[in-house]
């Protein structure tokens, strides 16, 4: 891989809703490209695992629920300064105050349902991309 790479998922309520193609074209025309990709279901197990760090925090039952509801879409995005490139490009967590334009502001619902995820480190990318995609599943 030639830059930085991050990790996503776009997230059951987006998917759901139909909104998957919109989100991946803002994706790429943002210059991301996608090394790897695929629509799956996560298990209860494999949000649990995911989402450790969070184990004792009071949401993570209703994360993890939510996270198991419907398919995801899980990829890893290639761009140079990648990670936070990212970040701007999806907005904030809470779509009420992210800035006009960003994926969360135009597609998401509420801070629980909002629409992706984008990794917060390139360490966490790694660790992310790792967990959903093996190395031969990357191109």
């Amino acid at each position: 891989m030639k830059g930085n790479i991050t990790f996503t998922m776009i997230k059951p309520d987006a998917v759901a809703d139909g909104n998957t193609g919109a989100i991946l074209n803002r994706i790429e025309g943002a210059g991301f490209r996608i090394v790897a990709m695929k629509k799956t279901l996560l298990s209860k197990a494999d949000a649990e695992k995911f989402y450790a760090i969070h184990r004792e925090r009071p949401f993570f039952g209703e994360l993890v629920e939510y996270m198991t509801s419907g398919p995801i879409v899980a990829a890893i995005l290639e761009k140079e300064n990648a990670v936070e490139d990212f970040r701007k490009l999806i907005g904030a967590t809470d779509p009420a105050k992210a800035e006009e334009g960003t994926i969360r502001k135009m597609f998401a619902k509420s801070i629980a349902a909002n629409a992706i995820h984008g990794s917060d480190s390139d360490e966490n990318a790694q660790i992310e991309a790792n967990f959903f995609f093996s190395v031969r599943e990357r191109y």
